[in-house]
């Protein structure tokens, strides 16, 4: 009578153990990140009556004779299916689509998690503020010539967003033309006068900047000298007393001879196809004619370094730069790569965990990036509270990578992961869990009547 006393008992157990489980479960389902768990059970030893007999000539074989002494839980394990994504606005909330967790970091410790609940403190690190644990990615670098790169084969560290931080000017170093030169416009001799040529010049301005931020327009002048042929003058200014002057500026073509130019003016050269094929220095020592035609602008500013800028006309029997058609005439300099000092004003997170930073003078620079971690054995991570996970020898090693590389998921900025409880199948396992403990209690009482009958024989 007692092993059916104690299997009771185990199943009473048990079940008030499924009980907590689903409880918890219920408690935590508008928790973000949360992942519900699951409890398994299994049947304990069994005691054994009889043996098994195998059949003989005679008779067929007998099989065991046993009765089970209980159950015990197998396993209690966490489910990571994806839950809901819900959009809140806030830029630093971050949701993941996929597989994967955030890295957060304290001191050397290191946890993680599916809730992106982040924002940022006053030192600009990306934290959890609950209890200021900092978001794990790598910062961008800033490169000599201005440019950002992100190296996330380098060990993850703090990000820092650096909210009204200021990015230093950068100096102009290349300028790219897409431009028309009308066919018609008129050829003008070496003896036109300077009222002809301010008539039939086709004229491109650009603003470009000097290492300090400052800015100089960039004037270049071209006018029909031959068929097919252009001759253009490039003109910097510069502020002087309210006026704008001129910096003394040369030019110079890299090409077969490799000799200085003296003068600042150069040579164009079209087929008749409307495309640029060439490019030479005014006294015919450098030709161009292959690939991307560039003629580098060298000035320097009263106060000021010298300073070059590649001027990039366009490639060699392509339309990607300055062509001549019969059309009108445009005056389009299309880009250029400098800029002055600028504030951070605002910032963005896109799929990959990338944080771009956009700035006061226009530009966008790329700040950190957001790194996640897979395990091979989620459900052996330990959970640690306040919605961490802690690596276990079960779990396998954390492989902190790049969002959508490498089977991590996607970062949704913006968004919070709900939890993945499903109410209904809560509380569905909740009354299953309750009959399953009226049935063992069921059995201990009535095993205990029979032992008091039992008891009651000696009477």
């Amino acid at each position: 009578m007692l092993p059916s006393l104690y299997a009771g008992v185990s199943g009473l157990k048990n079940h008030s153990t499924r009980m907590n489980v689903v409880s918890n479960n219920i408690s935590n389902v508008n928790t973000y990140g949360f992942k519900y768990s699951r409890v398994s059970f299994q049947d304990m030893l069994s005691m054994n009556l009889s043996g098994a007999a195998a059949p003989t000539d005679s008779k067929g074989g007998i099989n065991p004779k046993q009765f089970g002494l209980g159950m015990t839980v197998a396993s209690i394990d966490k489910i990571f299916t994806q839950g809901s994504l819900q959009s809140t606005g806030k830029t630093t909330d971050l949701a993941i689509s996929g597989d994967g967790f955030f890295e957060l970091k304290n001191g050397d410790k290191k946890f993680y998690t599916r809730a992106g609940d982040f924002d940022i403190d006053k030192n600009g690190l990306l934290v959890n503020p609950a209890n200021g644990l900092r978001v794990q990615g790598w910062m961008a670098q800033r490169q000599a010539d201005g440019t950002t790169t992100i190296d996330t084969s380098a060990t993850e560290g703090d990000i820092t967003i650096p909210v009204y931080s200021k990015l230093p000017a950068k100096a102009t170093t290349e300028v790219y033309f897409r431009s028309n030169s009308n066919l018609e416009t008129p050829i003008l001799g070496p003896n036109a006068t300077p009222e002809e040529i301010q008539a039939n010049s086709v004229v491109t301005t650009i603003d470009t900047y000097d290492s300090e931020g400052e800015v100089h327009p960039l004037t270049v002048r071209l006018r029909h000298t031959g068929v097919n042929q252009w001759t253009a003058q490039p003109i910097v200014t510069m502020k002087q007393n309210g006026q704008d002057v001129e910096i003394p500026a040369t030019v110079d073509v890299v090409g077969n001879a490799n000799t200085p130019n003296p003068n600042n003016e150069f040579i164009l050269n079209f087929d008749t196809q409307g495309s640029l094929v060439s490019v030479s220095d005014s006294n015919g020592t450098d030709v161009k004619n292959a690939g991307d035609l560039t003629v580098n602008l060298n000035f320097t500013a009263p106060g000021k370094n010298q300073q070059t800028i590649v001027l990039h006309l366009g490639t060699s029997g392509k339309y990607d730069g300055i062509t001549q058609f019969a059309s009108k005439s445009t005056t389009k300099a299309y880009k250029q790569d400098g800029y002055g000092m600028g504030y951070l004003e605002s910032f963005e997170i896109d799929d990959t965990g990338v944080v771009t930073g956009s700035y006061t003078n226009g530009q966008k620079k790329a700040l950190a990036q957001v790194a996640l971690a897979v395990f091979t054995n989620p459900g052996g991570l330990k959970k640690a509270g306040q919605n961490y996970y802690t690596q276990t020898n079960n779990s396998g090693l954390a492989n902190v990578g790049e969002p959508e590389t490498g089977g991590r998921g996607r970062i949704n900025s913006g968004k919070l992961e709900m939890s993945n409880v499903d109410l209904a199948e809560q509380f569905t396992d909740m009354i299953v869990t309750e009959r399953g403990f009226q049935a063992n209690s069921r059995s201990v009482t009535t095993s205990d009547q029979m032992l008091q009958e039992l008891l009651s024989l000696k009477r």
